[in-house]
């Protein structure tokens, strides 16, 4: 192997470990952390050096699967039925779940990540605030490309578990996001969707359980 491929792949290893135990949740905080243990961080957070995200969610899937293999689908069936309650609240605002949660890399760390789509997030947050729901918000800017865009953000606790809803625009339902692992359009839920990977994932569960 190259030189700077080892770099790369060595890199991608310690990021994910920094996601898995430490919980950096962003893969950019991490690669840059992980860079900086291996030399200079400008240097190396530069060109084929730094891994791509989905390098590192592939060490991070290795990590999780070769620690929590026993307790990982426990873990999913309990975080998607917290999900699908917490969508079933939220039905009017067409939410979808989307993370960890969803592709199965959920560690005891992780939060549950929905996508609402609304009028506005005040339409969202008088909605909780008539059911008495408790909730934080704020807006979180994210630089893409060359600009910075603004996403307001609602966070609900339940069982001891943060859900964090991004709200969208209702115009932008049908417009999927790209997955910052892939590059592809994101992988989302809707509440039927869900129920039915819950259903299919008691199902199997049950299969294994038969004599």
């Amino acid at each position: 192997m190259k030189g700077m491929d080892r770099i790369r792949q060595m890199i991608a290893i310690e990021a994910a470990r920094l996601m898995y135990e430490e919980g950096i949740r962003e893969y950019r905080d991490a690669k840059r952390k992980a860079a900086s243990r291996f030399g200079s961080e400008k240097a190396l957070c530069l060109g084929s050096h730094l891994p791509s995200n989905a390098e590192i969610h592939h060490e991070f899937r290795r990590l999780l699967e070769l620690h929590e293999e026993e307790v990982l689908p426990e873990r999913l069936f309990r975080l998607r039925l917290l999900a699908l309650k917490v969508m079933e609240l939220l039905a009017p605002f067409h939410p979808c779940l989307v993370g960890s949660v969803l592709n199965g890399t959920a560690t005891e760390r992780s939060d549950i990540d929905l996508h609402l789509f609304a009028q506005s997030p005040e339409e969202v947050e008088a909605f909780l605030n008539q059911r008495e729901v408790s909730f934080t918000s704020e807006v979180v800017s994210i630089r893409k490309g060359g600009e910075f865009l603004e996403f307001p953000h609602i966070y609900l606790e339940e069982e001891g578990t943060e859900i964090e809803c991004t709200v969208y625009p209702l115009e932008d339902m049908h417009r999927v996001p790209k997955s910052s692992i892939t590059g592809r359009p994101m992988e989302r839920a809707n509440i039927k969707k869900l129920a039915k990977l819950i259903h299919a994932s008691a199902s199997a569960s049950k299969r294994e359980k038969l004599p």
